[in-house]
């Protein structure tokens, strides 16, 4: 009965946006058991991201225009495929089209957001199996962040990040993202790094920063040279490497630093993000 279901609601070709996500405050609580840590944070996504297309075809196949990605079975493109085979027996092959913009281990969520933008192509593909929660669900098994792409666009986010409460959509603001060149970092090693800090008063934060800053002093002088070039605030997202910058530009910016002007963006409910 399934099989059939999912034949007669197939289409054929789906091209979507894949929305970068920045942390406007990130929290961390507590060293979990099971090797995570226990965090709060806001999220936003913003009208940067990677585009995806999707095709029904004759054999599994996955291209990119990045030089360094993986296609294989290790990128989260194909574990989401692999996982929502597992749970409901869609079986076509795909051909799969990626054009890469989010940059790699910047801290702008790149790989979760495909992830959960793959995972909404299928349950299109497969006339809504699944609810938005249910995708939540199956898209934390794989990534902390990925279940926050189901949400408005604004939700606030505890657990390893998993939980995602949405948010009415919060006002759209003006800023860039900062995108240092050739700098990654390892997020296992970034969270080794830092500690749990007990008081905050500011708007805009992250108990990851300081830690990123042991792994990469280099980090810490572009910020601080950010906060020369006129930006009111300038803060990492997540585990880095890249900041987001809200003001104005006043000063020539670096020639290390990638700038992006973004704003924030929203969806509604049962659809998906579309660049603007």
């Amino acid at each position: 009965m399934l099989r059939k279901k999912l034949k007669r609601g197939l289409k054929s070709k789906l091209h979507l946006f894949s929305p970068a996500k920045i942390n406007l405050f990130f929290r961390i609580l507590s060293k979990r058991e099971d090797g995570f840590h226990e965090v709060e944070t806001l999220m936003q996504a913003v009208n940067f991201g990677d585009e995806l297309s999707f095709e029904l075809s004759e054999k599994d196949q996955l291209k990119t225009n990045h030089p360094t990605l993986s296609c294989r079975s290790d990128n989260l493109i194909w574990k989401g495929v692999d996982l929502f085979r597992k749970r409901t027996g869609f079986s076509s092959p795909l051909k799969i089209a990626l054009a890469k913009n989010i940059p790699l281990e910047g801290g702008f969520g790149g790989g979760s957001s495909n992830l959960a933008t793959t995972l909404w192509a299928l349950n299109q593909f497969s006339r809504k199996i699944f609810s938005i929660e249910e995708l939540k669900k199956l898209a934390g098994e794989l990534s902390s962040d990925a279940p926050f792409f189901f949400s408005s666009g604004s939700a606030f986010c505890k657990g390893r990040g998993e939980i995602v409460k949405t948010l009415p959509p919060l006002e759209k603001k003006k800023l860039y993202l900062a995108i240092p060149k050739l700098l990654r970092l390892s997020t296992p090693l970034v969270y080794h790094h830092s500690f749990v800090r007990l008081h905050r008063r500011e708007s805009f934060f992250n108990d990851l920063e300081e830690g990123a800053f042991l792994v990469c002093k280099e980090l810490k002088k572009i910020k601080e040279e950010l906060l020369l070039m006129g930006f009111e605030k300038v803060l990492l997202s997540g585990s880095g490497s890249g900041f987001f910058c809200f003001g104005n530009l006043k000063k020539p910016f670096l020639s290390k630093v990638k700038l992006i002007p973004v704003t924030y963006l929203s969806k509604e409910e049962q659809g998906w993000y579309e660049s603007v």
